[in-house]
C-alpha cells in the first residue's frame, strides 16, 4: 500500500464510519433491485477508489457475476482544469453490457463529470439495460443533472473543502486541502491509489 501525503486535512469519515455506510448501501441496493425486478446485476467501479467501494459491494450482495471496472480518463470533458491523471488504469469488463442491468459505483459524487464519462465508457462496449448509480459519498457542487440512486454518506463542506477516499486498507474518508489536488470548482475529486485488480479484457 502506498500512503497519500495529506495536508491540512483531517479523517472525516474512519473505516467503523465506512463499514456502516456500505452494509446501508448493500441494503438499499436489494430494496431497489427487488423493487425493479432486477436479479442478475452486473456491477462495476471506477477506478479507483470506485473500485475499491464496488469490490465490497459486490462481496456483500453476493453477486454471480464478475466485478467490472472503467478507467474514464481519457473521457472527460475537463482536462483544462483537473489534468490527465498521471496513471491511467485498464478497463475490464468481464461480459458483454448489451441488454444488462448495471450497477455502477463511485467514490465521491461531486460536479457529475465523471459519472458522464463513465457512461460514456460503457456505451462505447454495448447498450445496457438500465444502470443505477451507487456513490460512497455525496457533496455539493453539481454541474450536471446527474443524481446516484443509492448514497452512502452526504458531506456538507466549506470553502476550498474537498474529500478524498484513501485505502485499499484501511478506507478512509479525509476531509480538508489535499496537497497536488487543488480545490478547483467542478472538479470531481478522486484518490490517488492503484486498485491491484488486472486486466482481463483492455479497452481499445
Amino acid at each position: 500500500m502506498t500512503n497519500v501525503s495529506v495536508k491540512k486535512a483531517t479523517i472525516w469519515k474512519d473505516t467503523p464510519d465506512i463499514d456502516a455506510a456500505m452494509v446501508r448501501m448493500a441494503d438499499e441496493l436489494v430494496a431497489l433491485l427487488a423493487r425493479r425486478g432486477i436479479a442478475d446485476p452486473l456491477m462495476i467501479g471506477i477506478h479507483t477508489g470506485g473500485v475499491w467501494i464496488a469490490e465490497r459491494l459486490h462481496a456483500r450482495l453476493g453477486l454471480g457475476e464478475p466485478l467490472g471496472c472503467l478507467d474514464i480518463s481519457f473521457y472527460r470533458d475537463d482536462f483544462s482544469r483537473i489534468g490527465m491523471h498521471p496513471e491511467v488504469k485498464p478497463s475490464r469488463l468481464p461480459v458483454s453490457v448489451d441488454d444488462r442491468h448495471l450497477i455502477l459505483v463511485d467514490d465521491v459524487m461531486h460536479s457529475g463529470r465523471t459519472i458522464r464519462a463513465a457512461l460514456n465508457v460503457l456505451f462505447d462496449y454495448g447498450r445496457p439495460a438500465s444502470v443505477i448509480l451507487a456513490t460512497l459519498a455525496e457533496r455539493g457542487g453539481r454541474e450536471l443533472p446527474i443524481a446516484p440512486d443509492v448514497v452512502g454518506l452526504h458531506a456538507h463542506l466549506e470553502g476550498d473543502e474537498e474529500i478524498r477516499l484513501t485505502g485499499p486498507e484501511p478506507l478512509r474518508m479525509m476531509r480538508g486541502q489535499i496537497p497536488g489536488k487543488p480545490a478547483l470548482k467542478g472538479a470531481d475529486t478522486g484518490p490517488d491509489h492503484s486498485s491491484n485488480l488486472d486486466p482481463v479484457q483492455d479497452h481499445p
